[in-house]
């Protein structure tokens, strides 16, 4: 399926056409969690965010190698190299190997992940599984010129890489300034320059997680693993490295260093990023203690949610907004997408339910559906605009309604493709599930079964004049907070939250 798919790269800083470096195909690596505690609402931005960029990238034909990392050792208290790793330290404090940690929410993230209906990736390669290919990747570096050894660590050597490269070319930061300025600073220790960064720690005595090397006994920096990684499974030129706006500075930055250093050129064609999830205009995350995990927004086990929040309604909440614009959070915001996702279910339910006409030339025609779908795909292909998709969807929805209302008609053909334009743009491709409010498909279909059944007594008690039995029906399906519609066909209904 051709499609001029644009995307904006931070490299460039613009918006250009997609085309991968071998026709067909597609690689594309993604900053994992690092797996000290529950993924929050930051993580599932970038996870839904790529999710969408892989389910269309497959959609319109490629083969898309999804790379997506666990980051389980290196990562470090205070910044990337300095302090206690984080998993380290709460093995330590919890008496439990840090593999324990690492696994437990590594199958929590998953868990998480699930709910969420995120794809897995091709891969998940973890930190810890690629030590030597780190190793080779620093001695890389060493010998071409661009690190040197201090104390049994290894530092990638800023200044010599900037005589020759340019560091700063991702984030646009001149470095020059913070290069010569750290000179003159106390305290910057082991390291020639204080913008130097760690390719590999000499483990302290105390330190858990640690691995030979010919420099030391110690562990890999945290910028390493990604481009180690990446290449591994990717090669030494891919087409698209994602993450959260974050990661810009300094780790992606460092990346596009490691790769230049090591192999003289850039391994990354388009990089892709995120903006962030706020709460209170300030950024949610674990390093300022704000943030809210996936497990509490699901159970409402915090005090700053007003209720519990399926998983749907944060996908379709981080769905409303562009992948590139900040999404502050609110309980207001969440419910209001709480109510908007159930209004597309409840019209793609309509949807189904509808009768199509024979030879009215005021019907909804194939015309209609082909032009609704050509918007959701040009949507798609301007740097996945996720919110116009789903504008265009509420716009199908009025016309849905006013089918089901008897105010217009529609084709069988124009009703088959419509059906399908729904289950392509709102299922496959944004990952909506039609059991928004539930975790348990089976139990929903089930209970919606039962309501049928209730209504069709209903109508058969109308029908012999029963109106005392139809009556108690409407009204203790109301208590319940059930709204019944009749209608010429039948009836509808749905639960009022």
């Amino acid at each position: 399926m051709e499609q001029n798919l644009l995307i904006y790269n931070t490299l460039t800083r613009q918006k250009e056409l997609f085309r991968p470096l071998e026709p067909g195909h597609v690689g594309m690596y993604v900053c994992g969690p690092t797996v000290y505690g529950d993924a929050h609402l930051g993580h599932a931005r970038p996870a839904i965010t790529f999710d969408i960029l892989f389910r269309y990238l497959q959609h319109i034909g490629y083969k898309t190698r999804y790379v997506r990392n666990i980051t389980d050792v290196g990562h470090l208290e205070h910044d990337a190299d300095e302090g206690e790793d984080k998993i380290a330290k709460k093995a330590r404090l919890e008496q439990l190997e840090p593999m324990e940690v690492a696994q437990y929410y590594i199958n929590r993230f998953h868990e998480a992940m699930s709910a969420l209906n995120v794809l897995p990736p091709s891969i998940e390669p973890h930190a810890t599984g690629h030590i030597i290919e780190q190793e080779q990747l620093v001695e890389e570096i060493m010998n071409n010129g661009f690190a040197y050894e201090s104390n049994g660590s290894v530092y990638f050597d800023v200044e010599a890489y900037n005589k020759k490269h340019k560091y700063g070319v991702l984030s646009g930061r001149n470095l020059d300034d913070i290069i010569n300025n750290s000179r003159e600073l106390a305290g910057v220790g082991e390291k020639k320059n204080q913008a130097d960064f760690a390719l590999w720690k000499k483990a302290q005595p105390e330190h858990i997680m640690r691995w030979p090397s010919k420099w030391s006994d110690g562990f890999p920096g945290w910028h390493c693993e990604c481009t180690a990684m990446g290449r591994k499974y990717l090669g030494n030129h891919f087409d698209i490295h994602g993450g959260g706006m974050d990661l810009i500075f300094p780790h992606h930055e460092c990346e596009i260093a490691q790769a230049v250093a090591s192999q003289g050129d850039q391994m990354v064609h388009y990089w892709v990023h995120n903006n962030m999830i706020t709460i209170n205009g300030q950024k949610m995350g674990k390093s300022l203690g704000n943030f809210i995990t996936l497990p509490q927004f699901f159970s409402g086990d915090h005090d700053k949610l007003e209720k519990p929040y399926s998983p749907m309604t944060i996908r379709f909440f981080i769905l409303q907004a562009h992948y590139r614009s900040t999404v502050d959070f609110s309980n207001e915001a969440l419910q209001a997408a709480e109510k908007g996702l159930e209004r597309l279910m409840d019209s793609y339910k309509t949807l189904k339910s509808l009768q199509p006409t024979k030879g009215d030339a005021s019907s909804i025609q194939t015309d209609y559906v082909s032009d609704l779908r050509q918007k959701c795909y040009d949507a798609m292909n301007d740097d996945i605009n996720t919110p116009i998709v789903i504008s265009n969807l509420f716009d199908a929805s009025k016309v849905i309604n006013q089918i089901a209302d008897k105010k217009a008609t529609i084709t069988e053909e124009a009703l088959k493709k419509l059906i399908n334009l729904f289950e392509v743009f709102m299922f496959d491709l944004l990952g909506l599930k039609n059991n928004a409010g539930s975790n348990n498909a089976e139990r929903e279909e089930a209970f919606g079964k039962v309501v049928d059944m209730l209504l069709e007594q209903r109508m058969k008690a109308k029908a012999n004049k029963d109106w005392a039995t139809s009556d108690m029906i409407r009204d203790e399906l109301a208590a319940l907070g059930f709204e019944v519609k009749d209608t010429k066909d039948g009836f509808t209904w749905k639960l009022n939250k």
